[in-house]
């Protein structure tokens, strides 16, 4: 572009400007535009221009949101006049004026884009009033978030979203024309605190409606780009009530008519072929000459294949908001296809809840629980961004809102679409807003509901008539809970420990195998309609598979009693079963601690019971003192058990330091505290079974001469055995494996501090050739038989 000055300055708002002209086909560089000549400029408000400068030398990352902005202020002119027509259908028009949509172009060599709504559009004094001033009292209170750095995104929330254009403008123009005035108007500004408007005589005619036009800065070159726009649509303005279209070019190919040129050429080589054909074949009949003419003619192409750019206008926002509808008007697999728009993902969903919450925030939402996990669900979890999306009147805001929904939920996909959330205020105020937290409250007990729906599913066929399908139905459900189950079910786990308020509903949702169901997943409800009658406690044991903690020592006399005991696998469940301390007024009772209680015993079983620990008191007094010189910071008691049937001893530990199994995953922690670990540990006893061969055989020994060291090591070794068999393990090993050698020494006949034999030694290899040829067996020569010496074949020779 070529532009002139004029000298004539005046002391009213009119100024003289050059002229911007197209830009010519010649390889000058492309120059910004200026203000129309005759325009009139005026100054913007205060607060305008400071909010300008804050975005102009803002440093802020995310320059996206200037087209949500654009968007949805293009949709709220577009709702505006779709409201006028209810009650003046002229306001609408016809033919292409009534079609309601915004349409985005990108031209490359002027370096820009153009947004185009057909709206209400403005006149003269609205584009001063909206675009020169702001009324609104949000507006102090935005500049001073932003000063103390606030976030850009909520720029629109505070009715300033235009000015969120300068983030990527050099340069705006907005051309727009209202059905209330025969004029279009131009407004021109480069952000400098001045603005111009004039009449618009040069553009095209708009009818009704506005036109933005975005000269960009060096530094936003990117949003050129097809690809970079259409994903800033998707991302922010997918479910826009109005269509939205960009001008874009597509590759296509075509057959076209071969041109004449060619056609000529062709001919001619006809005709040399055709004196060939009449001197080699002059002698055919003329019907086979024809014939082969009429040949040549169809194997001639007559079209070729050519690939052209062809420019159109794609729509970009084919999805639906179909959460403004009535769940009821809304089939299956319209919420399926929602889904895979939203998600991205190419699965239907295992289950969704769609509802309308009232009262003093009011809102819509879908949530949606995926089909499987993402394999990276827990990898950095504290930092992980939720996966539901918040929207403003359809217009996206952000999917970084943590809290809408606890961290243990963050696997729930879906949209909250609210026309009443409060955001003229900073990102840091409307995390403690009680708007939010009251929206979040209603969410997560929607989510969990629909979790309940989802496992209770499989009880809800009751009909007697038809059985076999209500069979069916419920193995289907409870398949389905099952696959919900393995992949999400640590994060209810998660829950269980960070969200007390939630603790008794989620508690409902855990699922876990147990010794009387080992091959079916059994619910804490279950558990608790078949406990034996008299049975105070949910018994449970942590260990690392079942097949280990089927064999567990620890469970022997529960289940000889016929207590249905529930296996915890996942390193989890030790952290969970610290929060769950009871289920239905039943308290949880680890079946690997101290003090378990049975619950069954009568009066008489008490008191023989505790005659027998009387009676054996000096014995677990003397175990317990031999096993302090081993293990002087280990050992708690050694006292006599309830719980063992066949093993003759276990060690346990107290109610509450860690058991065996949480001992072993916190060695498996990367940056444990000694310290912390060595206090948790805590002191062990070890439970003796007074009916077993080898504790009775023991006491025996102890009975004859206390002070026996043999008898001593027995114990101690005894002790070693059953912590390993506990599931502990043995800091000093040496010391173990030195008790265990003495053991099989003795067993064996061989003396305890028995000297190493000597060297075994072998004879030479000389000497025993030697010895080999002397005991060889000598032959006397003439009485060997003479060998004769047979000729040896030809081919051999």
């Amino acid at each position: 572009s070529s532009s002139s000055s004029s000298s004539t300055k005046t002391s009213s708002l009119f100024v003289e400007a050059a002229a911007a002209e197209d830009a010519s086909a010649s390889s000058e560089e492309f120059q910004l535009p200026t203000f129309k000549a005759g325009a009139e400029v005026n100054e913007f408000q205060a607060e305008v221009s400071r909010l300008m400068d804050i975005i102009i030398n803002s440093l802020y990352s995310n320059k996206d949101i200037f087209l949500r902005e654009l968007i949805s202020n293009g949709s709220d002119a577009l709702d505006k006049i779709r409201f006028l027509s209810l009650t003046d259908a002229s306001q609408l028009g016809e033919g292409d004026a009534a079609q309601l949509d915004i349409r985005i172009k990108i031209d490359k060599d002027q370096k820009l884009i153009s947004i185009r709504d057909k709206g209400v559009g403005m006149t003269k004094q609205e584009i001063k009033e909206n675009l020169g001033t702001i009324a609104k009292s949000g507006t102090s209170a935005f500049l001073e978030q932003m000063q103390k750095g606030g976030d850009m995104s909520l720029i629109g929330q505070f009715g300033v979203g235009f000015y969120s254009v300068y983030l990527v403008a050099d340069f705006v123009e907005v051309r727009t024309k209202s059905n209330s005035d025969d004029t279009q108007w131009i407004w021109q500004s480069k952000a400098d605190g001045n603005f111009a408007i004039s009449e618009d005589t040069e553009g095209e005619a708009l009818g009704r409606g506005t036109e933005i036009k975005i000269y960009l800065k060096e530094e936003a070159q990117e949003y050129l780009e097809e690809t970079k726009l259409k994903d800033l649509v998707e991302k922010y303005s997918e479910f826009i009530n109005f269509p939205i279209y960009m001008w874009e070019s597509k590759e296509e190919s075509e057959e076209v008519p071969i041109e004449d040129d060619d056609e000529e050429k062709s001919d001619e080589e006809k005709e040399e072929e055709d004196d060939e054909d009449e001197e080699d074949e002059y002698e055919d009949e003329d019907d086979e000459d024809e014939d082969e003419d009429d040949d040549e003619e169809d194997d001639k192409p007559k079209t070729k294949t050519v690939t052209k750019t062809v420019w159109d206008w794609v729509l970009l926002n084919d999805s639906k908001a179909i959460w403004l509808r009535s769940s009821s008007e809304i089939e299956p697999e319209e919420y399926s296809n929602f889904y895979k728009a939203l998600s991205k993902d190419k699965s239907d969903p295992l289950t969704y809840s769609h509802f309308k919450a009232e009262g003093d925030v009011e809102f819509k939402a879908i949530l949606f629980i995926p089909e499987s996990a993402p394999p990276d669900m827990y990898d950095n979890y504290y930092g992980k961004a939720s996966a539901l999306k918040l929207y403003v009147r359809r217009v996206f805001i952000s999917d970084e809102f943590d809290e809408l929904l606890p961290k243990y939920l963050s696997f729930i996909k879906g949209i909250v679409d609210s026309d009443t959330l409060p955001l003229n205020v900073s990102r840091e105020t409307l995390q403690q807003h009680t708007s939010l937290k009251t929206i979040k409250k209603k969410l997560v007990r929607k989510a969990l509901d629909m979790i309940r729906k989802l496992a209770e599913e499989g009880n809800d066929s009751e009909d007697d008539d038809n059985e076999s399908e209500d069979e069916a139905a419920k193995i289907a459900a409870n398949e389905k809970y099952e696959k919900f189950w393995k992949s999400f079910g640590k994060a209810i786990k998660l829950g269980i420990i960070e969200d007390a308020s939630n603790r008794t509903r989620l508690a409902k949702l855990l699922r876990f195998y147990t010794s009387q169901s080992p091959d079916k997943l059994v619910s804490l409800e279950q558990y608790v309609e078949r406990m034996k009658e008299g049975q105070k406690s949910i018994y449970y044991v942590a260990g690392e598979s079942q097949e280990a903690l089927e064999k567990s020592p620890f469970l022997e006399k529960l289940l000889l009693k016929g207590f249905e005991v529930i296996y915890f696998t996942d390193p989890i469940d030790e952290y969970t079963m610290q929060n769950l301390t009871e289920f239905d007024e039943f308290k949880f009772s680890n079946a690997s601690k101290e003090d378990m209680k049975f619950g069954d015993a009568d009066e008489d079983e008490k008191k023989q019971f505790k005659k027998t620990k009387e009676h054996f008191k000096p014995f677990t007094k003397w175990w317990k003192d031999a096993l302090l010189t081993s293990y002087p910071d280990s050992i708690e008691n050694v006292k006599i058990s309830n719980r063992l049937s066949t093993t003759p001893c276990v060690v346990v530990t107290s109610k509450y330091g860690w058991s065996a199994n949480m001992e072993r995953i916190m060695r498996a922690q990367a940056l444990s505290d000694d310290s912390r670990a060595q206090y948790m540990k805590g002191k062990k006893t070890l439970e003796i079974n007074y009916k077993h061969p080898l504790v009775a055989a023991l006491k025996e020994k102890y009975d004859a001469d206390g002070e026996d060291e043999s008898s001593k090591n027995l114990a101690v070794v005894m002790f070693e055995t059953a912590l390993i068999e506990s599931g502990f393990v043995i800091d000093d090993s040496k010391s173990m494996a030195s008790r265990v050698f003495d053991l099989l020494k003795d067993k064996m006949g061989v003396e305890k501090d028995a000297p190493l034999l000597d060297e075994i030694e072998f004879p030479d290899e000389e000497e025993e050739v030697a010895e080999a040829e002397e005991s060889a067996p000598k032959v006397d020569e003439e009485e060997a038989p003479a060998v004769e010496e047979e000729e040896a074949p030809k081919d051999e020779l």
